[in-house]
């Protein structure tokens, strides 16, 4: 552990050796297309078929009257468990109202892209032209998209007649009395509204799923790429009506998910009922235009927030309200707990009161998007505070550091009612200000004002709490013929599981890396696990993991002292080998193996395969922190923005990989920083129809626009679990939207520039600087 080793994966992923979705092929499959809405918001009167249903190749015409008869239930995206870790977000003292979605719109579509009529062919051109054909009659209704409009008491109403409004959380968290109290002590106050856009995960690999039904058994079986297969497969259970070994779900490679996999899709049961419909395997693949339309996305929040400060500069107070829009079908509440609970960040702000809402709205549902809430929390507080450093005149690092949170162990408990784990804060912030350099940025500051550019500098601490679902099971079996089989019910969309849990294996047991075998998303082995997102895989593979090992040495030491008549005492596990004290006698675990499963002298309850399952629930989150730093020239003729530099120091805790930590920072600031720099999901303001439907309109991060990194870790291990991992997944992403703006509004701070909303587009960039130059 600790060994930055290449990926064992690589080499068949990038030797085109990988199985995708659309890799997958089944005996005599047929294939579907969907017909979309083409409005936000409209009542169907009718749906017209035939001529859809009489076009060569069509084996079926599927609609919500069918899936009405045959007993389908709708998608019932489970309620949020609300409780510790996190703080409670309610709706008035209830529980969030979560709605249910249909497969196929029946009688009313909510957003642009909803999903209306299903049509099964021989080939998907035959599919794609037969949906063409299909006439639906619409009465348009008013439309309302941004979530502060969806907030109004007098908004249309999404779900009239089943929500008063169209709040489906309306709660508040920390004191009011004691934030308000502060903010009139207060010498200053700063104030930010804002809002961080809605954006899409864009994965490389675009959603397929691929349903069969076996009329002899009954059974029913998925492959899709998505964000765990045995949450997928209870979801399943519950629409199909089914039981749960008439059920299989699998997922090989999966082209990145970012979480825009990890709820599921009206598609997936989709494809599984119309293959028992038709009698034949069923294969949909999104277009990237239907991605564009109908994944899940992410982020839309608004944010008003104030930040109060005594004369010195300390922080006395925060406040504020923040407005999550959840589209037109709520999926989840976490972007507002985490956004709400998080909001202090790692500084010791005495008060704290936020007023959380979330909204329906006649937009694609909004789910748990990399990091979830933790860069919105990170952006508004990191942005306050360059706001106060403005505002007060004192330097923004130093303000943070007189304000930031000490070396803490356990039982820190911020304003808004969340315990930390741990953490040496400072330490991070001043490892990151030296490794870009800050002491000698002013001088090319001047440098560059010479030049005619302007250059700024941008500092931006986070913290945020993994989480997610909370057990984990793991299998673990040793075969004489030198394998170890591990399965496990995480997922890998791109993480390295396959080299970073084996070398967990090879650090406990002794076996070479690449006799360590992983096994992952087959519901048919895989019986428990909850995928992998928010920064769970490795800290709670981790946990079972170790378990199941220590058990299997355990077992291992009880049949090495048998088999040498030994007392138990006198056999260790040393220098990977089962090792009889005081002499040279010894095995390896394969040929302990091999003893299990061979040697009649064995007891019984020694003998067979050398394996151990472990399984257990954690609920408590452990807490990786950083700083990044950023700097930026920005010319003031164009707008453009060019970044000369990007440092960042990540305490993930213990580091297993660091290169594939390397690896996840890269990746996950390039993903921050296109948010702050162009995407953007746009709806036109009139009919909700998507602006934003290609990468024509869509400007993705490119490789030569992706600054030149200098990464460190930091390993300050968490206290929560045996391995001391924070997780490493999200923190590339948490502080890149504050940090990216930071940086550009520091270098126009001497135009008297103070903020510039997001996405910072050359236009945005070069509006700013105008109108600057014009007050």
């Amino acid at each position: 552990m600790g060994a930055p080793l290449p990926r064992n994966e690589d080499q068949r992923l990038l030797t085109g050796q990988g199985r995708f979705g659309d890799d997958i092929n089944w005996e005599n499959q047929l294939y579907a297309a969907i017909l979309r809405s083409p409005h936000a918001h409209a009542l169907i009167n009718g749906v017209n078929t035939s001529a859809a249903s009489n076009m060569p190749g069509v084996h079926a015409v599927l609609s919500a009257k069918d899936i009405e008869a045959d007993g389908i239930n709708p998608i019932h995206h489970p309620p949020p468990r609300n409780g510790p870790p996190d703080i409670v977000l309610d709706h008035r003292g209830d529980d969030p109202k979560f709605l249910p979605q249909p497969l196929l719109a029946d009688g009313r579509v909510r957003f642009v892209g909803e999903a209306v009529v299903m049509v099964i062919a021989d080939t998907v051109m035959q599919a794609r032209d037969a949906a063409e054909a299909i006439q639906v009659d619409y009465t348009p209704l008013t439309q309302v998209t941004e979530g502060l409009d969806a907030a109004q008491p007098d908004a249309p109403k999404i779900w009239d007649g089943v929500m008063a409004t169209n709040l489906f959380v309306d709660a508040d968290s920390g004191d009011r009395d004691a934030t308000d109290i502060a903010f009139e002590q207060a010498a200053h106050v700063v104030r930010l509204e804002t809002k961080i856009r809605r954006v899409t995960g864009v994965p490389m690999e675009p959603r397929t799923a691929l349903g069969s039904w076996d009329s002899k058994t009954g059974d029913y079986a998925l492959h899709a790429g998505c964000g765990g297969v045995v949450r997928l497969k209870r979801e399943l259970i519950k629409i199909l009506n089914a039981t749960p070994e008439k059920v299989r779900v699998t997922a090989w490679d999966i082209g990145g998910n970012f979480g825009t996999r990890n709820a599921i899709y009206p598609e997936f049961p989709l494809v599984m009922w119309a293959a028992k419909r038709v009698g034949r395997p069923v294969k949909w693949t999104a277009t990237r235009s239907e991605s564009f339309l109908s994944d899940h996305q992410g982020r839309d929040l608004a944010s008003e927030s104030e930040l109060a400060l005594d004369r010195d500069g300390k922080f006395l107070g925060l406040r504020g309200r923040n407005t999550l829009n959840g589209g037109a079908y709520p999926i989840t509440v976490t972007p507002l707990v985490k956004g709400v609970e998080l909001m202090t960040g790692v500084y010791a702000i005495p008060t704290a009161h936020f007023h959380a809402r979330a909204t329906v709205s006649n937009k694609p549902p909004v789910n748990n998007y990399r990091s979830s809430g933790r860069p919105e929390a990170m952006y508004i507080i990191e942005r306050l505070i360059d706001l106060a450093a403005h505002k007060t005149g004192i330097d923004p690092v130093e303000l943070r550091r007189k304000n930031m949170i000490p070396i803490i162990g356990e039982g820190y408990v911020n304003a808004l009612g969340l315990a930390y784990d741990s953490g040496d804060f400072p330490k991070v912030m001043d490892s990151a200000c030296s490794l870009a350099d800050r002491s000698g940025f002013a001088a090319r500051r001047a440098k560059a004002r010479k030049r005619g550019r302007y250059r700024g500098m941008g500092v931006a601490n986070y913290l945020e709490l993994t989480g997610g679902y909370p057990t984990e099971r793991t299998e673990i079996t040793v075969h004489a013929k030198g394998v170890v089989d591990v399965v496990i019910g995480t997922l890998s969309s791109g993480q390295g599981h396959e080299t970073s849990f084996a070398q967990l294996i090879t650090e406990w047991m002794g076996v070479p890396i690449e006799q360590v075998n992983l096994i992952t998303g087959d519901t048919d082995r895989v019986i428990e696990g909850g995928g992998s997102h928010s920064a769970r895989s490795m800290r709670l593979a981790g946990i079972v993991i170790g378990k199941a090992t220590d058990a299997i040495l355990e077992r291992g030491r009880m049949i090495v002292a048998h088999l040498f008549d030994a007392e138990l005492d006198r056999i260790d596990f040393t220098d990977d080998r089962f090792v009889m004290d005081g002499t040279n006698r010894s095995l390896d675990i394969f040929e302990v193996a091999a003893a299990a499963e061979n040697n009649d002298t064995l007891p019984d309850d020694l003998r067979g395969p050398l394996g151990a399952n472990y399984e257990e629930t954690v609920r408590e989150g452990a807490f990786p922190y950083g700083c990044h730093v950023c700097e930026v020239e920005v010319d003031p003729e164009t707008g453009h923005v060019e970044i000369v530099h990007y440092a960042a120091v990540d305490d993930v805790g213990r580091a297993i990989n660091p290169l594939i930590l390397h690896g996840q920072t890269h990746g996950g600031a390039v993903q921050g920083i296109g948010q702050a720099m162009g995407e953007h999901c746009i709806l036109n303001a009139d009919d909700g129809q998507v602006l934003t439907g290609s990468f024509l309109d869509y400007p993705m991060p490119r490789a030569h626009t992706s600054p030149p990194f200098t990464v460190e870790l930091s390993e300050v291990p968490s206290p929560r679990n045996k391995l001391g991992v924070r997780g490493g997944g999200e923190g590339g992403t948490t502080p890149a939207l504050g940090v990216m703006v930071n940086a550009v509004v520091d270098a126009l701070s001497d135009l008297g520039v103070e903020h510039i909303e997001m996405p910072l587009t050359a236009h945005a960039v070069w509006r700013a600087i105008q109108d600057a130059k014009t007050n």
